[in-house]
C-alpha cells in the first residue's frame, strides 16, 4: 500500500502513514491527467517540428541555401 510522510516541523518527528482510499484515488487521477497532458504536449511539440521540417523542405525547394532558410527560421 502507498504511503505518505508526515514531518512534525515543531519536533521534528517524521511519520509514515498509509494514504486513504480517497488519497490513493486523487493520486491515480492526477497521474492520468499529467499522462494526457503529456502526451497533448509531446504531440503539440512533435507536430510543430513537421511542420518546421515541411517549411524548410518548401524553401529548399524553391533554391534557397542552408544558411538563407536557417536565417529565416529560427
Amino acid at each position: 500500500m502507498p504511503t505518505k510522510l508526515i514531518v512534525d516541523c515543531s519536533t521534528g518527528v517524521t511519520t509514515e502513514v498509509e494514504l486513504t482510499a480517497e488519497e490513493i484515488a486523487q493520486r491515480e487521477a492526477d497521474a492520468a491527467a499529467y499522462a494526457a497532458q503529456k502526451a497533448e504536449q509531446d504531440a503539440a511539440e512533435a507536430a510543430k517540428a513537421v511542420a518546421k521540417a515541411s517549411a524548410e523542405a518548401k524553401f529548399a525547394a524553391l533554391g534557397l541555401t542552408t544558411e538563407e532558410i536557417a536565417a529565416l527560421i529560427k
